[in-house]
C-alpha cells in the first residue's frame, strides 16, 4: 500500500498548474484518495526562462520537459502532466506517454483589441504570435498583416496586447478554458480554415515505461478517444518534424471506431500549403497519421521542405 504522496511533476505557469490540479482531481475521484497522496512538483524549465526568443531558435519543445524528464528518469518525480502539443515526438529512453485526459476544445481563440476579428483587422495590423503554425496560417489569410513574437505564459501576452504591443494575438481556446478565461476571446476560429497544432487541447501524463504501478494508477484516468486521436496526429507530425521548426497543422475527430484525420503543412510564410484528409480505424491511430504523414510529403514534393531549413 502507499504509503508517501505520488510526486506529480509540471511546470509552474498558472495554466500547468492548472492542468496537474485537474489531473490530482481526476486520480482522488478514481480511486478514492485524499488530496494529500498525490503532491505537485512544481519545476522550472527552460522554456519557461527564454521568453524573448522563438522556440525554433533555442532548441524547440523540449525545452519546456527536460528538467522534468530528468526526474522522472531518475524516479525522483512518479510522474508527470504535460499539455500534449508542448511534447516532442520523441521522448527519453524509458519514458512514454502513458495516459490522457478528455480532451477539451482544440480551437484558436482569436483575441481583438483593435477589431474583434481576423478578417477585420485594418490593413497593416500587428498580430503576436509565438507559433510558426498561427503565425504562417495568419500570413496565409491575411498576407497584409505584420506578425510579431509574442512569448510568455497566457497572462504575459494579454498584457501585452492590452498595453498595445499588437492589435491582437492567437491563444488556445482550450487553455483558456481551463484558466477560467472562457469570455477573454473575440472570436473562435473555424478548424477547418485555421487547422490546430497536433494535440491542440489535450494533457497528457508522461511516466516510466514497465512502472506497473504509475500504469495501474493512471489508467484509471486515461481517456481512449483522446489517446487515439493524439496518437494520430503525433504520427503525422513524427514523420514530418516533431520540433519547433515547421508550421503543421493536424487533427483527428473520432467516430465510433473510425477515425477522421486532416492535416496541413505550410511554407512558413504562408504563400504555399498542401492539405490531406484520411480515414481509417482507431486501432490503427498512429500508423494513420504516419502514412498521411508519408502521403503529404510526396505531395509536396522535396523543395517544398527545403524552405524550413
Amino acid at each position: 500500500m502507499q504509503t508517501k504522496p505520488f510526486r506529480i511533476g509540471t511546470r509552474g505557469s498558472p495554466l500547468a498548474l492548472a492542468q496537474a490540479h485537474e489531473t490530482r482531481a481526476r486520480l482522488m475521484a478514481a480511486h478514492g484518495q485524499p488530496e494529500d497522496m498525490f503532491e505537485i512538483v512544481v519545476l522550472s524549465t527552460k522554456g519557461d526562462r527564454i521568453t524573448d526568443r522563438s522556440l525554433a531558435l533555442v532548441g524547440g519543445k523540449g525545452l519546456f520537459t527536460e528538467e522534468i524528464e530528468a526526474q522522472l528518469s531518475s524516479g525522483e518525480l512518479d510522474f508527470a502532466v504535460h499539455s500534449s502539443k508542448d511534447m516532442p515526438t520523441r521522448l527519453p529512453e524509458g519514458l512514454h506517454l502513458s495516459a490522457f485526459l478528455p480532451r477539451e476544445d482544440v480551437r484558436d481563440a482569436f483575441i481583438g483589441r483593435t477589431a474583434p476579428r481576423l478578417a477585420e483587422l485594418p490593413h497593416g495590423a500587428v498580430v503576436g504570435s509565438s507559433s510558426l503554425r498561427r503565425q504562417a496560417l495568419i500570413r496565409r489569410l491575411r498576407p497584409d498583416l505584420e506578425v510579431v513574437i509574442f512569448r510568455g505564459q497566457v497572462e504575459t501576452r494579454l498584457r501585452k496586447l492590452e498595453e498595445g504591443q499588437a492589435d491582437a494575438t492567437l491563444l488556445a481556446f482550450a487553455g483558456l478554458k481551463r484558466l477560467g478565461m472562457d469570455a477573454v476571446p473575440t472570436e473562435l476560429l473555424d478548424p477547418e480554415a485555421f487547422p490546430p497544432a497536433p494535440a491542440q487541447g489535450a494533457i497528457c501524463i508522461e511516466s516510466r515505461i514497465g512502472d506497473r504501478r504509475m500504469d495501474d494508477l493512471l489508467a484509471a484516468v486515461d481517456h481512449a478517444p483522446t489517446r487515439h486521436a493524439v496518437s494520430c496526429e503525433r504520427g503525422f507530425l513524427a514523420t514530418l518534424d516533431g520540433s519547433c521548426r515547421t508550421p503543421i497543422a493536424g487533427y483527428a475527430v473520432i467516430d465510433g471506431e473510425r477515425i477522421r484525420f486532416r492535416g496541413m503543412i505550410l511554407t512558413p510564410d504562408g504563400a504555399h500549403h498542401h492539405d490531406i484528409e484520411t480515414e481509417g480505424r482507431i486501432a490503427e491511430a498512429a500508423a494513420l497519421g504516419a502514412q498521411a504523414g508519408l502521403a503529404i510529403r510526396r505531395k509536396a514534393g522535396t523543395q517544398f521542405f527545403e524552405t524550413w531549413s
